[in-house]
C-alpha cells in the first residue's frame, strides 16, 4: 500500500463544495463591481456638462481627423443596406408611388417653393423618363 490520497489518480471523492453549494454564499456585494465604472460615468459626465461642448468645437477645428474618428465609432459597425425596397411592389403601385411624388413636385412648383418640368405619369401604367 501507498501513502498517497485515493484522488490523486482518480476522481476526488469527496470534493470541497457540493453541487449548488457556495464558498461565498453571500456573495458579492451588489454594486461592487460597478462602483469604480460608475465613478468614472459620473465624472465624465460632469466635466463634460461643462466643458463638453467647447472640447468638441476645439477637436473639430484643430483636429479634424479625430473629431471624424469620434463619429465613425458612434456608427454602428455593419449598416444593412436593403437592395430591393420596391421589390415586392407591383407596377401599379410602383406607378402611384411616382404618379403621387410627381404631383407633389408639381403643386411645389406652383407655390413658388421650386419649379419641375418632370411629366406626370398616364393611367396607361408606363412612366416617362426620369431625368
Amino acid at each position: 500500500m501507498t501513502d498517497e490520497p485515493e484522488h490523486i489518480g482518480s476522481k476526488q471523492a469527496d470534493t470541497q463544495f457540493k453541487p449548488g453549494q457556495s464558498g461565498n454564499p453571500a456573495g458579492r456585494p451588489k454594486g461592487a463591481r460597478n462602483k469604480l465604472g460608475e465613478a468614472f460615468v459620473e465624472a465624465l459626465h460632469a466635466d463634460f456638462t461643462a466643458h463638453g461642448v467647447a472640447a468638441i468645437e476645439k477637436v473639430r477645428i484643430e483636429r479634424p481627423q479625430d473629431y471624424v474618428k469620434v463619429i465613425a465609432s458612434l456608427l454602428p459597425k455593419q449598416v444593412e443596406i436593403k437592395d430591393d425596397a420596391f421589390g415586392d411592389l407591383s407596377d401599379e403601385q410602383l406607378v402611384a408611388i411616382i404618379t403621387a411624388a410627381r404631383s407633389t413636385l408639381q403643386v411645389l412648383g406652383e407655390g413658388g417653393e421650386g419649379t419641375t418640368d418632370a411629366p406626370v405619369a398616364q393611367s396607361t401604367g408606363h412612366l416617362p423618363p426620369v431625368h
